[in-house]
């Protein structure tokens, strides 16, 4: 007897439901691919009987075909995938490009009227979700490639900037799909027709994993080309020249401190902690106030907290992030002839630290001449004229970083003060988010500041790392962190491995408020937290149904700002 048409089948989702391009690869093309010296030595031998690398490449790769000037990628995006040249060529330029005139997509959001309409809206269940029926056509809609970035005119590009050609079978877009940070360059085709395989970072990630060979080949290939614009990222390299940067990256050094899977260490810890000097002694030390300076410390990845010894103990006196620098002044120091320099502070890694050491002979030789006067001095010896004001200043960089919240860019923090309790900005979130509201009205506090447990979109979103469909990611341009509801599996990576407890695991139900079950009768779960209203067109809605301006969403490493807003 058939099933009713309303009665949902089989909800659940699975790693592979949704693959990357329309449709899953041939075994034909998944040959071709795979002979491609991209992947040369890579043995299906090496993989997992349930990850097999033949379906890796067939659900998360994909073909892409692209006309002359034509944009695959743009510099500043967030990317997460690797590109393979096929057929034509392309030409990669190092600024960003804005095409958004020329045929670049919008990004989806709510229009005025559906904005209304929601205050009006009819209350749904708890976590309602539409049922649907996983059909072929549906899955084939749902993964449909996502619009152009738009078209420029070559000739004028390579007239206006430098330019770097590639060619079949070259690979490219590397960088990203590892770190899933901003694209480092804007990518144009050539050549009409230029044929591309891109593979998405989970099929990156489950290759790098289980072939030895891609992973030092992927890594030679972030050495040679990714140092270079790693370091022209950096401020403090802005008026180097390109040989003085090649000279650098040749004698450049990676290191890496501190524990990768942080985070599930650090949950555990957190209630044990009784005091700022025992989170600092269990932090990895990178180099030590009075130790020989050894080179200038970029920060690549991660963060790092700078300490100072007192009377018995450590007292941090900043934090740094990407593209800080630590160990500037005392090499200045020793270019100006002085003898017997060491480190005037320790530094520590905040969880996981990735630091590129830059040998001291040639900061010398390339960074400091012409290197302007404001990166110089030493910011942290600035004496703060209301010793009121500093203790609080302390005390407030001790609680953001003994707590990880400096990884938060968009952080939700409440002013004890102001806030009355009304609740309105969890009423605002719901109306916003179809009666499911995203974050929950408490968290850790200091003072009249309280941190709330709501998604900061962090700097570093380790929730992205092990996710295995990637239906939690960055949205391209904001770097907002959202969840695809249609291919996340409710494994719980993702919130097991959030620092701050800003992802819930939620049973999804029906219109009626039943929950939804699998066909072996069990429910459903998905993951659930705040999206920055990515679609509403007046912003977090917490942010305006605040009647006291007690709520505010802000980068929590803008010390002088949150201070200022606390009062």
């Amino acid at each position: 007897m058939a099933k009713p048409e309303s009665e949902p089948v089989e909800e659940r989702n699975r790693r592979w439901d949704k693959p990357f391009g329309e449709e899953p690869l041939d075994s034909e093309t998944v040959a071709r691919i795979l002979s491609l010296p991209a992947f040369a030595d890579v043995s299906a031998a090496d993989f997992q009987t349930w990850l097999p690398l033949d379906k890796i490449i067939a659900n998360d790769g994909r073909l892409q075909r692209y006309q002359q000037g034509e944009v695959i990628i743009r510099k500043g995006d967030y990317g997460n995938s690797l590109f393979v040249i096929l057929e034509g060529g392309v030409l990669a330029l190092p600024v960003p490009i804005n095409t958004k005139s020329q045929g670049q997509a919008p990004q989806p959001g709510r229009s005025w009227w559906r904005s209304i309409a929601q205050l009006f809206a009819r209350a749904r269940p708890p976590e309602y979700r539409p049922t649907r029926r996983r059909g072929r056509e549906a899955l084939v809609a749902q993964s449909k490639a996502p619009s152009g970035l738009g078209k420029i005119d070559i000739d004028d590009a390579k007239r206006q900037y430098p330019t770097i050609p590639m060619q079949a079978p070259q690979v490219f877009g590397e960088l990203a799909a590892l770190t899933g940070r901003q694209r480092t360059a804007t990518v144009i085709a050539s050549e009409n027709d230029t044929h591309l395989f891109e593979l998405r970072w989970q099929g990156v990630r489950d290759i790098r994993t289980w072939s030895a060979p891609f992973r030092q080949r992927i890594d030679q290939l972030y050495r040679e080309r990714g140092l270079v614009s790693r370091l022209r990222e950096c401020p403090i390299f802005h008026h180097l020249d390109r040989q003085a940067l090649d000279e650098i990256a040749k004698e450049s050094l990676f290191e890496a401190y501190g524990n990768v899977d942080w985070m599930h260490r650090f949950k555990k810890e957190i209630e044990q902690r009784t005091g700022a000097s025992r989170v600092i002694e269990q932090e990895t030390k990178v180099c030590e106030q009075g130790d020989h300076v050894d080179g200038l410390l970029l920060i690549n990845r991660g963060f790092a907290r700078v300490t100072e010894r007192v009377d018995y103990g450590e007292q941090a006196i900043d934090h740094l992030s990407v593209n800080d620098v630590f160990g500037l002044n005392e090499i200045t120091a020793i270019a100006a002839g002085a003898t017997g320099v060491t480190l005037k502070a320790s530094l520590r890694a905040i969880g996981y630290l990735d630091i590129i050491r830059i040998p001291t002979k040639l900061v010398c030789k390339h960074v400091l001449p012409g290197l302007p006067p404001h990166f110089l001095g030493d910011k942290w010896a600035v004496a703060i004229a209301d010793p009121e004001y500093a203790k609080m200043r302390q005390e407030m960089m001790d609680f953001v970083v003994d707590h990880r919240f400096i990884n938060g860019e968009k952080a939700m923090v409440i002013n004890l003060d102001r806030c009355i309790g009304c609740d309105d900005c969890v009423k605002a979130c719901a109306t916003a988010h179809d009666n499911n509201p995203r974050f929950t009205r408490h968290g850790f506090s200091h003072h009249n500041a309280m941190i709330v447990n709501a998604c900061m979109h962090c700097t570093d979103p380790v929730c992205l790392i092990g996710c295995p469909t990637g239906a939690i990611h960055r949205v391209e341009g904001s770097g907002t962190v959202v969840i695809d509801d249609g291919t996340c599996i409710g494994c719980a990576t993702c919130a097991n491995s959030c620092p701050y407890n800003n992802i819930k695991m939620v049973d999804i139900r029906d219109k009626t408020g039943a929950f939804i079950l699998d066909s072996e009768g069990l429910t459903i779960s998905r993951a659930t937290k705040c999206d920055f209203c990515v679609d509403q067109l007046t912003g977090p809605a917490c942010v305006q149904a605040c009647p006291h301006d007690a709520l505010i969403r802000i980068d929590v490493r803008d010390s002088r700002k949150l201070m200022t807003w606390l009062g």
